[in-house]
């Protein structure tokens, strides 16, 4: 009954609910828009946290760790910004969902506590273009500008 009660009290007004859509595409993307410069200008430090993980023969195979670097800081930058307006929303999430989760594999993945909330914290980053690749961009979104409104 409480519960019921608080809830509809803390239910938004629509405005409320249509500026919701701007503000979590913003906040989502901006860890990696500034994720994503991470991986150039502190380039160095990344590849020596990549070289210490249990996982770096893997990542060898995979490709050179600098190069690795360099596409993934340029997927979230790109496609960071894109996030951020709304502009091919679904196909931006995508892109950096399937960047971030080998880059947490590798990197959060590891034996030790150091790792835990960074690991959980990528988690809930994957939750969050999950849902982005499901409901698309929603309100003030340039998708809805260049009708991409369902961002297929």
């Amino acid at each position: 009954m409480i519960g019921h009660f608080i809830e509809k009290r803390l239910n938004p007004g629509e405005k409320l609910q249509r500026l919701a859509d701007p503000v979590f595409r913003l906040f989502t993307s901006l860890i990696f828009i500034i994720g994503g410069l991470g991986h150039f200008f502190q380039h160095e430090m990344m590849l020596g946290r990549m070289a210490e993980t249990p996982w770096r023969d893997l990542v060898l195979m995979v490709g050179d760790p600098s190069v690795l670097l360099w596409l993934s800081g340029a997927v979230f930058i790109i496609f960071g910004v894109t996030l951020a307006l709304g502009l091919m929303t679904r196909v931006s999430a995508l892109l950096i969902l399937v960047t971030l989760i080998p880059i947490t594999l590798t990197t959060h993945v590891v034996p030790g506590p150091s790792h835990v909330g960074p690991l959980f914290k990528n988690i809930a980053i994957m939750g969050a273009l999950i849902l982005l690749i499901a409901r698309g961009s929603g309100a003030f979104a340039l998708d809805n500008i260049f009708g991409n409104k369902n961002d297929v």
